[in-house]
C-alpha cells in the first residue's frame, strides 16, 4: 500500500502540470474534487450520511484548510513552475505540521534535536524558493502555502475528527472542497473543449489521485500505524521527479536536489518529535 500511495502521489504532480495547460486551476480543483467526493459517496458505508451531519462543522473547516485552499494554491502554483519542484515543497509539510503543533497544539511537543529538524527543512524550502527566476517565485511561495495548509489541516482533524470514520472524513471534506470551487470553476471552465489528455488527467487526479488515494492512506494508518504511513513524504518526491523528467521534459539543476536533501534530512529529525498523547491522528497529502 505503501508502493502504491508513493506511485499515486508521486504521478499527481504531473497530471495536474498536465491539466494546468487547458484549466483555469479552479475548473481543475471542481473536476479533480467532485470525481472524488462522487466516488467516495458511491462507496460510501451505511451510517455515514448520520456522520457528516454530526461532524458538519470541523468537516467543512478541515475540508477548507486541508483541501479547497491547498489544492487550489498547488494547481496555481504549478502554472508557474515545474512539476517535480512543487513535489520537494511538499515533502515539507511535516516540518509545517511539527511548527504549528510546537506554536498552537499544546497536546503535541516538538523539543531538542526535533527542533533543529525543523529549521533545517525551513533552510531546504527557502534555498529552493530563493532559486526561483523573477516570475516563478510567487508559484513556488504557493506551493508553500499548500505545505503550511495541509499541516494545519493534519492538526486540526487530528484533533477534532479522531474518532470519525476515514470515509466519512474524506468524503466530507471533498465534498465541502468541490461546493466551494464550484462556483469559480464553472465560471473559468474553457469555452473551447479540453483535449483528451486533460480529460484523462482529471479522471485520474479526482478517482486514483484523492479518492482512492485517501481510502488508501487511511488504510495504511489503520494497519501499520502513522509512523510507518508517514514514509510516503520521503518517497513521493523523487517520484514525481522522475515522472517530471521522462513524460514532462523537466530538467532539474543540482539546487534542486540539494534542495531536496536538506528538506527530507529536517523531515527526518523533526518528525520523531510529536509526543502523542492522542490515540488515533488523521492527515492527508496532495
Amino acid at each position: 500500500m505503501l508502493t502504491a500511495l508513493a506511485l499515486i502521489w508521486g504521478a499527481s504532480f504531473m497530471f495536474i502540470k498536465i491539466a494546468d495547460r487547458q484549466l483555469a486551476p479552479a475548473t481543475l480543483i471542481l473536476g479533480r474534487i467532485g470525481l472524488a467526493a462522487l466516488t467516495l459517496a458511491l462507496t460510501a458505508p451505511r451510517g455515514t450520511i448520520s456522520a457528516l451531519r454530526e461532524n458538519a462543522r470541523w468537516l467543512v473547516v478541515v475540508g477548507l484548510v486541508n483541501t479547497a485552499i491547498p489544492f487550489w494554491l498547488l494547481s496555481w502554483g504549478e502554472t508557474r513552475i515545474q512539476s517535480g519542484l512543487a513535489s520537494i515543497i511538499q515533502a515539507a509539510v511535516p516540518i509545517f505540521n511539527a511548527a504549528l503543533a510546537f506554536a498552537f497544539f499544546r497536546e503535541l511537543r516538538v523539543t531538542g534535536v526535533r527542533l533543529v529538524g525543523v529549521a533545517v527543512g525551513f533552510v531546504g524550502v527557502a534555498l529552493l524558493v530563493g532559486a526561483q527566476p523573477e516570475g516563478k517565485v510567487l508559484g513556488a511561495v504557493a506551493v508553500v502555502g499548500m505545505a503550511l495548509c495541509y499541516g494545519a489541516g493534519g492538526l486540526l482533524a487530528s484533533r477534532h475528527l479522531r474518532e470519525v470514520p476515514a470515509h466519512v472524513v474524506a468524503l466530507g471534506t471533498t465534498v465541502v472542497a468541490a461546493t466551494v470551487a464550484a462556483p469559480a470553476g464553472i465560471v473559468q471552465a474553457p469555452h473551447d473543449v479540453p483535449s483528451w489528455k486533460t480529460f484523462a488527467s482529471i479522471a485520474v487526479l479526482g478517482i486514483v489521485g484523492t479518492a482512492l488515494a485517501y481510502l488508501l492512506f487511511f488504510a495504511l494508518i489503520a494497519s501499520a500505524g502513522s509512523g510507518y504511513a508517514s514514509l510516503v513524504t520521503y518517497l513521493v518526491p523523487p517520484i514525481a521527479l522522475a515522472y517530471g523528467a521522462v513524460f514532462l521534459g523537466e530538467r532539474f539543476g543540482a539546487t534542486a536536489f540539494a534542495a531536496l536533501a536538506i528538506v527530507l534530512a529536517g523531515v527526518a529529525l523533526g518528525t520523531g518529535g510529536f509526543r502523542l498523547t492522542r490515540r488515533r491522528s488523521v492527515a492527508s497529502e496532495a
